[in-house]
């Protein structure tokens, strides 16, 4: 894909979204930080189901551990391996108490180093809580470089380093939440809707439906 397809699909994008954001429900670095390690493997209808009734009672490091392991599990049963990302939960909360005060991080390192945290979740953090351009790699954005030729890569994190290269700079702070939203909603796994896609005549898919 050459360079100036690259730019109207984002063009196209910025045009019907301006302003992307995600759908996970939250207000702090450390709410968005606690509902996308819940969001790992599950939809962010059940987190944003959840948090809403966690949030109000315990949306701190703090009140989180005050809360326990256990009250934690009765709020998130619903979301898938709720269990080990209660664990997680606890352990990071405990780790931002004693690293950094109780805040955040804005490193990826620092991210990375707390538990539940990988390279995804790290890179949503800077990019949605801090505002930093890079792009987190879900499995709707790694099938969406790749079938639209975008950015195509074996893994996530070659897709991730591809798309750092190829998305112009005024775009890269929102390219996550296009692509996301977009391989959401209209490039689906199983059946994309490229009669409705606004990018069809872009798109290199050998495979379109109508």
């Amino acid at each position: 894909m050459n360079p100036d397809k690259r730019r109207e699909i984002f063009t196209r994008f910025r045009a019907a979204n301006p302003h992307p954001a995600t759908e996970l429900e939250y207000k702090t670095p450390f709410e968005l930080l606690v509902a996308v390690i819940l969001s790992a493997q599950a939809t962010d209808v059940s987190v944003n189901t959840s948090t809403r009734h966690l949030f109000p009672v315990a949306n701190t490091p703090q009140k989180i551990l005050d809360l326990g392991e256990a009250k934690l599990r009765e709020y998130v049963q619903r979301i898938g391996l709720y269990q080990t990302k209660s664990k997680h939960i606890i352990q990071m909360c405990r780790l931002l108490l004693e690293r950094h005060h109780g805040q955040v991080p804005q490193t990826r390192e620092e991210l990375e180093a707390l538990p539940g945290v990988g390279r995804k979740t790290a890179n949503v953090i800077l990019n949605t809580a801090f505002g930093q351009p890079v792009i987190a790699v879900d499995t709707h954005i790694f099938r969406v470089a790749n079938r639209i030729g975008l950015a195509p890569g074996k893994d996530v994190l070659e897709v991730e380093n591809k798309l750092l290269k190829f998305v112009p700079d005024e775009f890269r702070h929102d390219a996550h939440h296009w692509l996301i939203l977009h391989g959401r909603y209209v490039c689906k796994a199983r059946k994309p809707k490229c009669g409705a896609c606004i990018i069809n005549d872009l798109c290199e898919y050998k495979l379109k439906s109508r």
